[in-house]
């Protein structure tokens, strides 16, 4: 008995369990694994929920971003109508101005157009330009070429000075320059510099000194010194073309020549009795108009006219004597009281251009140089 009871306490002391302690000790351990898994299936559960959150939060934020990209779309569909019906505001008033302005400026719009004027005739034109020279001799009886001359030297001397220069300034100058050089034999023989000094008042003086000292020596070398008659000679001189030819030879050997000059182009254009501008052109579609017999005084008259009454930028269109024949009648001043004051030299009581004028010239003669 004694030693059945020690053995006991020895295994007991040794850990041995009895079949009670064992099974007690089987049932702790089976709950801490339940605990364990009924752990994890908590942990794993609040993991699933926290992804599903997640999951919802990124699909909130996707749709709200997807209806913020709505609203903004929508808010500039609505901008843009705004602003195309503001654009349309303002195209329509602009349109509504426009038309306000053009029915101020025509006010019989509604009325029905006049038909176009019919294109004139030949027989009509060459009538009308006719007349016109009637009218001008009765205007201008007196008209006569405004350079001051002798003889056909002077004249064609005279004549090419006057480029780019007033006829008035050219008779100031030429009787200082004819005292010292009176034949073509003498100008040619001049010294440049001294030449060019006396004829420095006109403009351009050293290429018009060279075309004079030119065109002397060629009348001296090649035509005896004398000018010829004919224009084919004529143009072959230095410094002398279409234009100075014909005022030579209608005024000095009264050869007929029409005297295509800036107010001889001016008006003919303004006449409608030709569109060219090329000088040699005008010269022929303007003398198919009139008997040549005429040619020489119509270039006086429409110069004279020119230089008078149908001045280039403002016309003294309410002075004018052919003024029912002007086809651009309207272009200057109309009013009668106002045209008088733009006329010029005779016809606004103001001396002319020469300084020994025709014995019928009603006007004064010009001053001499200094004498202005």
């Amino acid at each position: 008995m004694g030693e059945r009871g020690a053995a006991k306490r020895a295994n007991a002391a040794n850990g041995d369990a009895s079949p009670v302690g064992a099974a007690e000790q089987g049932g702790t351990a089976g709950k801490a694994a339940a605990k364990k898994t009924a752990a994890k299936k908590t942990a794993a559960k609040k993991t699933a929920a926290k992804k599903t959150e997640a999951k919802k939060t990124v699909a909130k934020k996707a749709a709200a971003k997807k209806t913020a990209a709505k609203k903004a779309a929508a808010n500039k569909a609505v901008t843009k109508k705004a602003a195309d019906k503001e654009t349309g505001a303002v195209k329509a008033a602009a349109g509504k101005k426009t038309a306000a302005a053009k029915a101020s400026k025509t006010p019989a719009a509604k009325e029905p157009k006049t038909a176009a004027a019919p294109a004139e005739s030949r027989t009509a034109l060459v009538r009308r330009a006719r007349r016109i020279n009637r009218e001008l001799a009765e205007a201008y009886p007196y008209a006569h070429p405004e350079l001051d001359f002798e003889n056909p030297f002077q004249l064609l001397v005279a004549t090419v000075l006057s480029a780019q220069t007033t006829d008035l300034r050219v008779n100031q100058t030429t009787p200082a320059l004819f005292a010292a050089y009176p034949t073509p034999e003498d100008m040619a023989a001049a010294g440049p510099e001294t030449l060019e000094q006396l004829i420095r008042p006109t403009g351009f003086f050293r290429a018009k000194a060279r075309s004079l000292m030119g065109l002397s020596a060629a009348l001296r070398d090649r035509f005896g010194g004398e000018v010829p008659g004919r224009i084919e000679d004529l143009v072959t001189l230095p410094g002398v073309g279409r234009k100075t030819a014909n005022v030579v030879l209608g005024n000095a050997f009264g050869v007929p020549g029409l005297t295509v000059d800036t107010h001889f182009q001016r008006l003919v254009r303004r006449w409608k009795w030709t569109q060219e501008k090329d000088p040699d052109r005008i010269e022929a579609e303007v003398g198919a108009l009139f008997p040549k017999s005429e040619w020489t005084m119509l270039s006086h008259r429409i110069i004279f006219h020119g230089r008078r009454i149908c001045h280039s930028r403002r016309p003294a269109c309410g002075a004018c004597p052919i003024a029912p024949l002007c086809p651009s009648y309207g272009e200057g001043e109309t009013d009668p009281e106002k045209a008088r004051k733009l006329l010029k030299y005779e016809k606004g009581g103001l001396p002319g251009q020469r300084l020994k004028p025709p014995a019928d010239y009603p006007g004064l003669p010009a001053r001499p140089l200094g004498a202005e």
